[in-house]
């Protein structure tokens, strides 16, 4: 069925009535800004005194932000010559200069291609030659990957930064000197024309910044998806994209939040979609402080760091979530002014979001989204008492439909394809007009490749990726559902769940597992799934791992798993 929206026939507005939340516009104001560039005009000029980014222990206010981004816009346009519409590539993990980088390349007028500073020097190719980016912003640890391809690019410029390039005298200097002379992080490499980071701060002030007509036709991000499932594609998101996602989640959360009082612990990586939009954006928008998290993998540190934070939100994925509830102290944190968390990217867990809410007092509240609809598209009110397996409600101003092979509506409670459509959906993939044919139907719905239901209130469950469906026998297995049961034994701390190739059923389950009990056995694992699954969705194969693998965010590489 389509989305909860008026004026959709008398049996979708019945259901809008009864389950919308209360005050929440159907409809936001797209036109309410021409572009993100002026949303953070706007934001610089209203709350120039408030804190706006932290990190390493220093803090740089709106007015600050709004100088060196100018700085920095004015290098790129003046200094480097790029023009409107180039494409610039920032690789790096969440430091001030990311944010300053994001900002500046809107400000001059230029193209935003998030890039994962993980990448092997084939993706990075892959990703630089695809986008036609001509200028990288990269800190000096990824530097020597980028050495390795850059002469197959159309990169030109280069501007490398250091670890603590934005921190205050000593701490700058003391931590760039620790990074690479004592962990050795930064591989040698060799990229004579590079320009150094802080050069092109100084450079820049002294350079003029044309401001650039934009518009919500022009593109704003190149934004890739993780290429788990094939060769990454760049989603096309616009300023009118992301402007209306703005909109959208800011009206959304608005019930909860305060402008210019909030802060926000942003841990997943800023060049991620849910982190970009969700923390960097919108939080930029309400005037809040986005509290950066470099490493989050190193969950003890990052424990201290909550420590010493009286942080209000938070977003982040299950496994996310998990690791903080099974690492030491983060029960100590003060979780007072905690009022929202705010789960996605994957599955949230049944399990961790109880133990998250029996902790924290704080309800995980699930929302759903992808890289192509900028990501916001379902979420859950923001009132909820407690988990509810459910991905929410259909955001303002969007239609979601749940449809067949054939593109058919389905009824209500009958699974499958979520379909989307809305001002916030990609207009399609860089390059690549087959792929981008392949993702939408004849009417201009969105085909996200989850398998979903919707039930009579409008309320969203996703059942799983169609990709990842195991068929036993003929019987559909979804590997969410086997996870998730697995999840609650008290001897597992994580679990994948695959199909792997059978003689006599075509495909059965296989389950790799990491054991929070190290005496946990194959038999144990096997009589749960017995008495919680039927028949044919109790594993047959089971493994145990140290770990599983993960993407950038903490997602489990299911593909990893079956190679």
């Amino acid at each position: 069925m389509n989305s909860p929206t008026p004026n959709k026939g008398a049996y979708m507005e019945k259901i809008w009535l009864k389950s919308y939340p209360k005050g929440m516009p159907a409809e936001i104001d797209v036109g309410a800004y021409a572009s993100v560039v002026e949303v953070f005009e706007k934001s610089v000029a209203k709350y120039r005194d408030k804190p706006a980014y932290a990190n390493f222990g220093t803090t740089i206010s709106y007015d600050e932000l709004d100088r060196l981004t100018r700085d920095l816009a004015a290098y790129l346009q003046q200094g480097l010559g790029l023009k409107q519409g180039d494409r610039v590539a920032i690789m790096m993990p969440n430091l001030l200069q990311n944010a300053i980088s994001i900002f500046a390349v809107l400000r001059a007028g230029l193209i935003v291609v998030n890039t994962n500073p993980l990448y092997t020097a084939r993706e990075l190719r892959h990703q630089l030659k695809d986008s036609g980016a001509t200028a990288i912003i990269i800190l000096e640890n990824f530097a020597n990957v980028l050495q390795q391809i850059v002469g197959d690019t159309d990169i030109k410029h280069v501007i490398v930064t250091r670890m603590g390039d934005c921190l205050k005298f000593p701490k700058s200097a003391l931590l760039n000197l620790v990074v690479k002379h004592v962990k050795k992080m930064v591989p040698p490499f060799s990229l004579p024309s590079a320009i150094d980071f802080k050069s092109a701060l100084k450079s820049g002030a002294g350079l003029s910044l044309t401001r650039t007509v934009l518009n919500h036709d022009d593109i704003a991000f190149l934004q890739y998806t993780g290429g788990t499932t094939g060769v990454a594609k760049g989603a096309i998101l616009t300023h009118g994209n992301i402007v209306a996602n703005l909109q959208q989640a800011s009206a959304w959360i608005s019930s909860v939040v305060e402008e210019g009082k909030e802060i926000i612990i942003t841990a997943l990586p800023l060049y991620h979609i849910f982190s970009l939009t969700a923390n960097c954006l919108i939080f930029m928008k309400l005037g809040a402080l986005n509290y950066l998290i470099t490493n989050p993998r190193d969950m003890k540190n990052f424990v201290k760091e909550l420590k010493s934070v009286p942080f209000t939100a938070i977003t982040g994925v299950n496994t996310l979530f998990n690791g903080l509830l099974h690492t030491e102290g983060f029960t100590d944190v003060d979780f007072s002014h905690l009022k929202l968390t705010l789960g996605g990217g994957m599955a949230v867990q049944k399990p961790v979001a109880d133990k998250w809410q029996e902790v924290t007092g704080c309800t995980l509240v699930e929302a759903y989204g992808l890289t192509e609809t900028s990501p916001a598209a379902c979420i859950n009110p923001m009132d909820l008492k407690a988990y509810n397996g459910m991905i929410g409600l259909p955001i303002s101003s969007t239609e979601a439909s749940i449809q067949d092979d054939n593109h058919k509506e389905l009824p209500l409670g009958e699974a499958g394809e979520l379909c989307i459509r809305g001002p916030q959906v990609t207009k399609g993939y860089w390059n690549h007009p087959d792929e981008t044919a392949k993702a939408f139907t004849k009417d201009g719905w969105f085909m996200t490749g989850d398998i979903a239901v919707m039930n009579e209130q409008g309320f969203v469950k996703i059942v799983d990726r169609k990709k990842d469906m195991i068929n036993v026998s003929g019987f559909n297995v979804y590997p969410n559902e086997i996870e998730e049961v697995l999840a609650e034994h008290p001897g597992i701390l994580e679990v994948g769940a695959i199909g792997v190739p059978d003689e006599h059923s075509s495909e059965v389950v296989k389950v790799v597992v990491v054991r929070k009990d190290p005496n946990l056995t194959e038999e144990d694992v096997r009589k749960y799934a017995r008495q919680n699954l039927t028949n044919y969705k109790v594993p047959q194969y089971i493994e145990f791992r140290e770990e599983l693998p993960k993407t950038n965010v903490g997602k489990i590489l299911r593909r990893a798993l079956k190679d």
